[in-house]
């Protein structure tokens, strides 16, 4: 009898708030790539590493919420999380990311920690295995490198 093939591992990619308008939005902070097209890379990038990748993008804190919760039930290899604003201040999103068993990566295109000093404090690095960020859209492509290994 044949095997089975296994399914495709996959990869929740979620955005927060205004990285709907990159491209345009500061792009002397976060660069000229808009979100689709960092999407796409990641879609490419992903069937080189055998997986698929999922991604969304909201500006509501519960959507993000409830995107964890999904990852986790659907038994995802890992969920990569640009919080947006929410990482300085959502304790929620930190306990929904302590409350699922799928590891969520970090991921910033410019270096928080290099800005204003509000965002030095990240309540989703404080929950999260793993961190990139500053390397505009490549850290996307480093963090889905990253969690292919995990």
């Amino acid at each position: 009898m044949p095997e089975t093939p296994s399914e495709t591992p996959v990869v929740f990619v979620l955005s927060g708030p205004n990285l709907n308008l990159l491209g345009t939005r500061e792009p002397e902070i976060y660069g000229h790539d808009t979100l689709d097209a960092i999407h796409a890379r990641l879609a490419a990038q992903a069937t080189g590493l055998g997986l698929s990748v999922d991604c969304r993008q909201s500006n509501h804190e519960g959507v993000l919420i409830d995107w964890l919760h999904e990852a986790h039930f659907a038994g995802a290899k890992a969920v990569l999380l640009n919080a947006g604003g929410y990482t300085h201040t959502s304790i929620a999103l930190h306990d929904a990311i302590k409350s699922i068993a799928v590891p969520v990566i970090e991921v910033h295109l410019s270096d928080p920690k290099s800005r204003e000093s509000f965002r030095h404090i990240s309540y989703i690095g404080m929950a999260a295995v793993a961190h990139f960020a500053g390397h505009g859209a490549n850290s996307y492509t480093l963090a889905l490198d990253a969690a292919a290994r995990l």
